[in-house]
């Protein structure tokens, strides 16, 4: 591996070509294969631009959802290895995309410290021979995908008749991935899904070949450890192994936000740690006990990486949380929205998350999924949305209806972001008989879901110039509320700099530590949670709120006992951070937890 870093999956098209822009730089990133239309508009757009013959996969083609990712993976992969069979061959020289791999490059990396011997050698054929070896170990980055487990709609034909669960839209892009030629992981997020975990079974690249090697590799991204080792051993008794476990934050992170029960990032990586070879071991029991059972002899143990992603911001924070916590790697997301030459973000909005402050930033409802969803208040789609409420026509047209998920009126699935739901449910609040106050609270939370399916895309159709007459042009993005910290726009070379510590690009801002940040988004989330349930609460719901609690209390005693550890840092930082934890620990004194009586 080149870097210890990755680009997780942003949104639907943010980072949906983004291995195209650096993968053969060596960086690893992650493309989302939820929505078909959008990657069979981009593999037209990236065989024109490559002069590539295109054949169209039509929506009514047999196997089309599978059939579009897979020749758009292909595409991906065959670009890349061009891209980087013509750098990796270039003549070492200032100025050369091979010479900015290597630039690239963290200062401990074996690589680039024999790139920086180079100079050293002043005789031309030892100098060719030492370029050769050079060349020979450099990597391209990975082209992973993400299938969110639980985004899974059924499908049916032009008469009306199910297509069956292999083509559900979960299954049906797993299928697209394992029939591709990629050589790579699928990142699977958003809890357990059964019957997309059996599919898995049904691949040969996710078990070994002869060599013992997964050609097709899982990843879970989780945010607990009891999940993630719940998943995991469902896996192993069918024989497929998690190659990575991606631990994301809570509520510190980009798109659907998870509050996990108040268990807070540094205890919850603090229990991987302890329980990481433990578990590598019991793991693999189960795994090498199925495969024996399918006929396969002698695997050797294979290896099983640990990551961190959600809210990173410093080099000194990448590199605590590397060492500390004896992590594999990381994953920064959301200030690569502010990088051009990674990830596809249209000007306007580009602009606007540029000049963007901490208050721009906020935990909506806004997500048909009824999760979450960081979101950004200055976005062109919170404006439509607000637009078409004023005008009595709340909701949006649902043309793609990949997040139907509703039959509260209707025997087949719809999204409760459309026109026809929207309108409906409104239609059943004004016969409740509520007053003024109470109807407009149900009004808003009704009208607050928005179509993400157009609006994570429309992005990506704006900026390269492909976008279709009365498209939708308004534009949703769901950056991490830690990306309020970056203020401009910046060059690829600048954001990877600042995550190896070259530069410091938060130098003049008064961001807080990670683990602060995050603590105080669960602070906050638990006092509003409360104040929704002020008359409504019960003991079920009490004791929720007290578990949370306990577990917030429980994470303040953890960084106390951590700050000694934290070496990385100054003594008047680890003050502050002390500061801030006892100021955060009041809040949480502060919070009462009681059943109104009835």
């Amino acid at each position: 591996m080149s870097h210890t870093f990755h680009i997780p999956v942003l949104g639907l098209a943010y980072s949906i070509d983004t291995p195209l822009k650096v993968a053969k730089y060596g960086i690893a990133s992650t493309v989302s294969i939820v929505d078909d239309e959008l990657i069979e508009r981009m593999r037209k757009y990236h065989c024109d631009m490559n002069r590539i013959a295109y054949l169209p996969i039509t929506k009514s083609a047999h196997n089309s959802r599978s059939a579009r990712i897979t020749a758009y993976l292909n595409l991906l992969n065959r670009l890349v290895n061009e891209q980087f069979s013509q750098l990796r061959n270039e003549p070492i020289l200032p100025g050369s995309e091979i010479e900015r791999y290597f630039s690239l490059l963290p200062e401990k990396s074996p690589l680039k410290q024999g790139y920086d011997l180079l100079n050293e050698y002043e005789d031309k054929e030892r100098r060719t021979l030492f370029e050769n070896a050079l060349r020979q170990r450099m990597t391209k980055g990975a082209i992973d995908v993400n299938i969110m487990a639980k985004v899974d709609a059924m499908n049916f034909d032009k008469n009306g008749n199910y297509t069956g669960d292999e083509n559900t839209d979960a299954l049906a892009a797993l299928r697209g991935f394992a029939e591709s030629d990629l050589d790579s992981s699928v990142v699977i997020s958003a809890g357990m899904n059964p019957k997309l975990f059996s599919y898995l079974e049904t691949f040969k690249d996710f078990f070994p070949d002869e060599n013992g090697k997964l050609r097709k590799r899982v990843i879970l991204k989780v945010s607990n450890y009891r999940s993630a080792l719940i998943q995991a051993k469902f896996l192993a008794k069918k024989g497929i192994w998690v190659s990575e476990f991606r631990i994301e934050s809570g509520l510190n992170c980009g798109g659907h936000a998870f509050a996990t029960d108040g268990f807070l990032l540094g205890p919850i990586l603090g229990e991987f740690k302890a329980e990481r070879e433990k578990m590598h071991i019991e793991l693999f029991s189960m795994y090498n006990n199925a495969l024996q059972n399918k006929g396969y002899l002698d695997v050797p143990l294979p290896l099983q990486k640990i990551s961190v992603q959600g809210g990173i911001g410093t080099a000194k924070e990448n590199n605590f949380l590397l060492t500390y916590y004896q992590l594999d790697g990381t994953g920064w997301g959301s200030p690569f929205l502010l990088v051009p030459e990674a990830t596809n973000v249209d000007n306007d909005t580009l602009n606007k998350l540029a000049t963007a402050t901490a208050d721009d930033y906020y935990l909506s409802a806004v997500s048909p999924l009824g999760i979450l969803f960081n979101n950004f208040k200055k976005s062109s789609a919170a404006a439509l949305q607000q637009a078409r409420v004023l005008k009595g026509r709340p909701g949006s047209p649902c043309t793609k209806k990949y997040l139907c998920n509703n039959t509260e009126f209707t025997e087949k699935p719809i999204c409760t972001a459309s026109r026809q739901y929207q309108d409906l449910k409104i239609k059943q609040i004004a016969t409740l008989g509520l007053n003024e106050a109470e109807y407009k609270q149900q009004f808003d939370a009704v009208t607050e879901k928005t179509c993400l399916c157009e609006g994570l895309t429309a992005t990506v159709y704006i900026q390269n110039g492909i976008l279709k007459p009365r498209e939708n042009t308004a534009v949703a993005i769901c950056p991490g509320p830690n990306l309020a910290y970056f203020s401009g726009i910046y060059s690829m070379q600048e954001m990877v700099n600042h995550i190896y510590g070259k530069i410091d690009l938060l130098k003049d801002s008064a961001r807080s530590n990670i683990f602060i940040n995050e603590l105080n988004l669960y602070v906050d989330y638990l006092t509003k949670e409360l104040s929704r349930y002020q008359d409504t609460l019960n003991d079920k719901k009490a004791k929720y709120f007290e578990g949370f609690k306990e577990q917030l209390n429980q994470g303040i005693s953890y960084y106390k006992q951590l700050l000694p550890r934290m070496t990385e840092f100054s003594r008047n930082y680890l003050d502050k951070m002390l500061d801030e934890l006892l100021a955060a620990e009041q809040k949480v004194s502060l919070i009462e937890i009681g059943v109104p009586v009835q």
